[in-house]
């Protein structure tokens, strides 16, 4: 594997007998997501790239309830789910308790069903948000129970006994990623992946609360147990020896970032209003020539200029947002995480 070596800017060569790749999730790819900024697709990107199995990559869950605050993008602050549990209200602009209208579960629905029903509300009043209503909690339960929520919430000027706090859904979870069997192992040898850059068929189309640990703890043990079962019968291959330094040659420093930082912004736009909760064919068909178009200029500019984290990030996450367009054309149905609304009952 060739590394971006941070502190002197140099691109390294590692070469390893096993490697497990545990690079977390691609909600980067999304306007707004609950997810670091780290989240940027990169195993699952590179993997594609050296032939590897990928798979389900359409199935991208949306946490109901991100705080949404006016101007602020990236990662959001999580409302978690249990507010609802406890008793918190799902209003729209009018002071209207809108679920009711979609499940006869009201605000306890499962999340993709609450999701689709706020991105609903959102777009039929041209809004960007909804409210969660808590004011009907005492004070004391809420800090009790959801303090960060509670100091959070007060730091950006909203009381929760006196105001509504404003919600919105935000990218949280890929269920899909690099195709592993129980033991971790990817299609590719010696190379193992865990945790959620990883598809484990756990979750099927869609993932329950919580159980994103098995991926991260359970499934990595299993890949660490396996790994050092077979670690001493691996011999590199004379192959590695014509392995060379990366190249620099004919490459430049980049003139200017917002090169970069301009298709960053245009790939979170295209695939928040195209590939987001709700999607359709022609929406996502727009979303594919977009994506052909900023890969070609973004392939053009890695070629000749100098890596750097901000032009890997960028190549890796046009890479995971062409995976999740394409599957999701290929899923001419409705199904979990995955709602066109072509195939609204198949």
């Amino acid at each position: 594997v060739y590394v971006l070596n941070l502190a002197t800017n140099k691109t390294e060569k590692i070469i390893s007998k096993i490697t497990l790749l545990a690079t977390g999730g691609n909600g980067q790819v999304y306007r707004s997501t609950t997810n670091p900024a780290i989240a940027t697709g990169d195993g699952v990107a590179m993997v594609y790239r050296a032939k590897g199995r990928i798979e389900n990559m359409e199935f991208i869950q949306f946490h109901p309830t991100a705080l949404y605050e006016t101007g602020i993008r990236g990662q959001c602050f999580l409302i978690t789910e249990a507010v609802r549990g406890d008793g918190g209200i799902l209003r729209n602009h009018a002071g209207e308790a809108f679920m009711e209208r979609y499940d006869e579960r009201k605000d306890l629905a499962p999340r993709d069903i609450v999701a689709r029903a706020i991105d609903n509300e959102m777009k039929i009043a041209g809004t960007e948000n909804v409210f969660l209503d808590c004011r009907h909690f005492s004070k004391e339960k809420f800090v009790e129970h959801f303090p960060n929520i509670y100091e959070k919430c007060l730091s950006i000027g909203i009381d929760i006994t006196t105001n509504l706090i404003p919600v919105a859904p935000a990218a949280h979870y890929s269920c899909g990623g690099i195709k592993t069997d129980e033991h971790g192992r990817t299609s590719i040898n010696n190379l193992y992946a865990a945790g959620e850059c990883a598809s484990t068929g756990l979750h099927g189309a869609n993932r329950l609360a919580s159980n994103s640990l098995l991926e991260a703890m359970v499934f990595a043990h299993r890949a660490f147990k396996d790994s050092i079962s077979k670690i001493d019968s691996i011999h590199n291959s004379s192959k590695t020896d014509g392995i060379g330094d990366w190249k620099t040659d004919g490459t430049n420093a980049p003139k200017e970032m917002i090169l970069i930082t301009q298709s960053v912004k245009e790939l979170k736009l295209l695939m928040s209003d195209y590939v987001g909760i709700v999607r359709n064919n022609e929406r996502l068909h727009r979303a594919m020539k977009r994506l052909d178009l900023l890969f070609e200029e973004t392939e053009a500019l890695y070629q000749k200029t100098i890596v750097s984290p901000q032009l890997c990030e960028l190549r890796n996450m046009i890479t995971v947002a062409y995976l999740i367009v394409k599957c999701a054309q290929f899923r001419q149905e409705s199904r979990g995480l995955h709602f066109n609304t072509d195939y609204p009952n198949k």
